[in-house]
């Protein structure tokens, strides 16, 4: 099933994996009042993983959703790790995101791209989320920032795997639709091109964004259109950056990136426009973007996305941004539309 005609209020989603406590400490009061700020402003599609804090995240967003009537809303998660009983010392690393779930939950994550393991991590989900169903499923970070070398042996584990088993529940209404949750382009690349998989969508994370939509531009995304899967945006602020936060890429800033995140910034203050405005509506003039998931933390930040989407930018100032070599010349426009 297509996910943009799955959605029931508009293309604009939450991205849970801030409450799974990325980067800082965040109370559960904190998460609830931003969970119930994303409801009352309308958000209806909401994305997380057993990762994201161990676990936390879909403990928090379950403890929301399970007080609503499941047909209100549409639900995403992810496969391809574990989370265990057995307490770790430290937290969990995996490549490039490293630490950033320190404040979470102490408990094991270990990856698992089987089908057996597919299954027995929905299983799991859903206990933590405390519901029935979930409608759309991406398999997790296969790709080479996290498993260097051996990434290609994970992809191949998950083809035999949790690719077959997942379209299998999908066949059977069990779910919705599936694809990958990644933020490089090249492991949807390749399932694009296999024969025997059929995705439906795809959470591509922090690689259509205003700093960042080059390499996707030119194969992916016209790809992705031409076979009719949809793809959901990740990341659209690269990690904070774009918003005045500290990371890009779940690290520290290059310079090179805080000057084009300067130049951005520039431009928007001189035509009255909100960097979070541009950066959405970018993210979505694309054809083959079906919906962006911005995360939040604080409720402010949730007003802040929903006045940005319907926030009117002038079609000087996209000219611009053209013109000034911030977005490539090939990119959609919202308005191109």
């Amino acid at each position: 099933m297509k996910l943009r005609n799955a959605l029931v209020s508009g293309p604009l989603g939450f991205g849970a994996a801030p409450l799974g406590n990325m980067f800082r400490n965040i109370s559960d009061e904190e998460a609830q009042a931003t969970l119930d700020a994303a409801w009352d402003a309308g958000t209806r599609f909401y994305d997380t993983a057993p990762f994201y804090g161990a676990g936390l995240s879909e403990v928090r967003l379950g403890a929301m959703l399970s007080q609503h009537r499941r047909d209100d809303y549409i639900l995403s998660t992810k496969v391809g790790r574990l989370v265990l009983d057995e307490l770790e010392s430290s937290p969990p690393e995996f490549g490039e995101k490293g630490d950033i779930f320190r404040y979470g939950r102490r408990n094991r994550v270990v990856h698992d791209y089987s089908g057996d393991g597919t299954l027995r991590s929905i299983e799991d989900s859903l206990e933590r989320l405390r519901l029935d169903r979930i409608d759309f499923v991406w398999v997790h970070d296969i790709a080479q920032d996290f498993y260097g070398d051996d990434w290609l042996a994970r992809f191949e584990e998950a083809r035999k795997g949790a690719f077959v088993v997942l379209s299998r529940l999908r066949d059977e209404g069990v779910i919705k639709g599936w694809g990958l949750g990644v933020n490089k382009v090249q492991p949807v690349e390749i399932l694009l091109d296999l024969s025997e998989a059929r995705p439906d969508a795809t959470l591509l994370a922090g690689r259509y964004s205003l700093l960042d939509h080059e390499l996707a531009l030119q194969r992916l995304m016209p790809a992705a259109a031409a076979q009719g899967v949809d793809i959901v945006v990740g990341g659209p602020y690269s990690s904070g950056v774009l918003v005045g936060g500290e990371h890009f890429e779940y690290g520290a800033v290059p310079p090179h990136v805080a000057a084009k995140v300067e130049t951005i910034r520039t431009l928007c203050a001189s035509f009255g426009v909100p960097v979070k405005a541009a950066a959405l509506q970018f993210s979505l003039a694309h054809p083959a973007s079906a919906a962006v998931i911005p995360g939040a933390s604080k409720p402010e930040r949730i007003r802040e996305d929903h006045a940005a989407l319907r926030t009117l930018i002038p079609a000087d100032f996209w000219h611009e941004l053209r013109r000034q070599g911030v977005v490539s010349p090939d990119a959609p426009l919202p308005v191109d539309r």
